[in-house]
């Protein structure tokens, strides 16, 4: 299942990132204590998302948690590329080695602010985790992973959008409700006419992978 050349693989971001991440300055609370460093079994690995993880089953995981469509190998690369050319996307996976398999994931995407002397926000998106994982506390570990990377990389926050069910959770986790902004809306758009965005000589696209 696992990709053919591992060794030629690249990381999202730098690895080195999650390995000293300080648990204790969560107020979650692990039994028994756990962290991206040791995640409670010799077989389970926190880490960065890699190039090779489209056969690693990462898109069906995420079709766990929404709709993901019909992705190619091309796409999942090309889109890879982007996101580690921009240094905005940190997707953070949790992997089963005995049988090479992406298991759990949540991403933290960086929001360049000019308010709060051009700070940086984060924004925690697309949490999931095996259903067949339950009871190992992996939601809460890539949970806490990334928050505790946002904090490192400087953000002067972290927010997420949740249904109501899940409110407890995060808030056993740290999270808080902004009193007056505990709604969330949106505004969705047809996919038949989306162009490609506009970008500036000094933000050139990044090299497309070829899979072939």
């Amino acid at each position: 299942m696992g990709a053919s050349h591992p060794e030629q693989e690249l990381s999202l971001y730098d690895r080195s990132l999650l390995l000293d991440l300080d648990f204790s300055r969560s107020p979650a609370k692990f039994s028994p204590p756990i962290s991206a460093a040791n995640p409670g079994e010799p077989w389970m690995k926190v880490r960065p998302l890699q190039s090779g993880d489209f056969h690693r089953g990462f898109l069906q995981i995420l079709s766990q948690l929404t709709s993901v469509g019909d992705v190619s190998l091309a796409q999942f690369l090309n889109r890879f590329a982007q996101m580690r050319a921009s240094g905005d996307y940190y997707v953070t996976v949790i992997v089963d080695s005995r049988y090479d398999k992406i298991i759990g994931s949540a991403t933290l995407v960086l929001e360049h602010k000019f308010i709060h002397g051009c700070s940086v926000r984060g924004r925690l998106e697309d949490v999931v985790v095996d259903d067949t994982y339950r009871g190992k506390q992996l939601g809460k570990l890539i949970v806490v992973t990334v928050s505790l990377l946002a904090q490192r990389l400087g953000c002067y926050k972290m927010s997420l959008d949740c249904k109501d069910k899940l409110i407890p959770f995060y808030k056993s986790i740290g999270y808080a409700l902004e009193p007056g902004n505990a709604n969330t809306m949106n505004i969705r758009y047809e996919q038949s006419n989306t162009v490609t965005p506009n970008r500036t000589a000094a933000n050139e696209p990044p090299e497309i992978i070829d899979p072939s």
